[in-house]
């Protein structure tokens, strides 16, 4: 057993990337390796370990394909403790097959999606050990879901 613990976080470019800094102080004493889709953000995080990976969306079932088989590699390569993720396609593979792994996940929804949870969230959150929301609504149960999971708000990063 490792003492200090060994975190991936992964997240998409944009906002997902900058909601994802802003979270990095709380990783602090951590092992800590990033993987995203923009290999310019490198930059941003040089003290630690970096992986770029392909970016795609639900349209594209061969690139969606390769992002899996890359989130999996990093996954075999880095054996974290955690996945951190914001979304979207390359945290929900990371977070699901993380999972497979015995590896504990994190899923924040992104602070953009204000009237309903990201389609990504949607789908990864009832896997996430903690699935995390930035709006106090869309933690609340709502009349027709209260028997699906929702997730926690615990605050918001911006």
């Amino acid at each position: 057993m490792r003492s200090t613990p060994r975190i991936l976080a992964v997240s998409s470019g944009g906002g997902h990337w900058v909601e994802m800094l802003r979270i990095v102080s709380a990783f602090e004493g951590a092992d800590l390796a990033f993987a995203t889709v923009n290999g310019d953000y490198r930059r941003e995080v040089p003290r630690h370990r970096f992986y770029a990976v392909r970016d795609a969306t639900r349209w594209n079932k061969l690139g969606l394909a390769r992002l899996a088989l890359g989130i999996l590699k990093i996954l075999l390569s880095e054996r974290p403790d955690v996945v951190v993720t914001t979304g979207a396609a390359p945290g929900y593979f990371a977070l699901r097959m993380g999972k497979w792994l015995g590896v504990k996940t994190i899923w924040l929804d992104s602070i953009a999606n204000v009237d309903e949870l990201s389609l990504s969230g949607q789908m990864a959150g009832r896997f996430a050990d903690l699935w995390l929301t930035q709006w106090p609504h869309l933690a609340t149960p709502h009349p027709a879901s209260d028997s699906q999971r929702i997730p926690e708000y615990a605050g918001a990063v911006l």
